[in-house]
């Protein structure tokens, strides 16, 4: 063998052990984003912390109304899940965040909620309505460029910033999920799209 031949080979052999070291080699998928997605002009945060706890955005998605876009929403868990009635069946912390693309009424924030409710879940109890109705006292006018924030944590309950004010706890977990039911439930009102791409779609 010449010292050419010889010289390929050695770096053939440093190449190899180079890639075993490294372990196998994978795509990067929704898993390892590196970077912040931009969905709608919005950066949304990989990771949040809620309550010293650490959740992940599961999924991002646009709700837009014939071509007119509404608001930009993300997802997050504590860890990656595309089985929506895994989510709502486990009672681990949960965060939705809307960052809204154009001014929207409370009113129709509000009619959003109920018809979820009547949508989503079945004969619901009279205090879920009363809970639901408490939702919807908190609400206000919603304008381009601000966020509402929805944040489950188990055993205290769900709050909801808007406008930078933090309003609640509701307890429990049935507000939760018929609320959550809105963007993951069987007949969420942004549709089913906008339900996948929360799932990671």
């Amino acid at each position: 063998m010449n010292a050419r031949n010889a010289s390929y080979a050695r770096l053939a052999r440093s190449l190899a052990l180079l890639l075993l070291a490294a372990g196998p080699v994978r795509a990067v998928g929704v898993a390892e984003r590196q970077e912040a997605p931009k969905l709608g002009g919005i950066s949304l945060p990989e990771r949040i912390e809620v309550e010293a706890h650490t959740l992940v955005l599961n999924g991002a998605a646009l709700r837009k109304i014939a071509l007119i876009k509404i608001y930009v929403a993300g997802l997050y868990l504590p860890d990656r899940q595309n089985n929506a009635d895994a989510i709502l069946a486990a009672d681990g912390s949960r965060t939705l965040m809307m960052h809204f693309l154009r001014d929207v009424d409370a009113s129709r924030l509000c009619e959003g909620w109920d018809s979820s409710l009547e949508r989503n879940t079945p004969s619901p109890s009279a205090g879920l309505r009363d809970q639901f109705v408490r939702l919807c006292s908190w609400m206000e006018d919603a304008s381009d460029g601000e966020r509402l924030v929805f944040r489950y944590v188990p055993g205290e309950g769900t709050s909801v910033e808007i406008k930078g004010k933090v309003k609640g706890p509701v307890a429990g977990k049935e507000f939760a999920d018929a609320l959550f039911r809105t963007w993951l439930g069987p007949k969420a009102i942004p549709g089913e799209e906008f339900k996948k791409h929360l799932l990671g779609y």
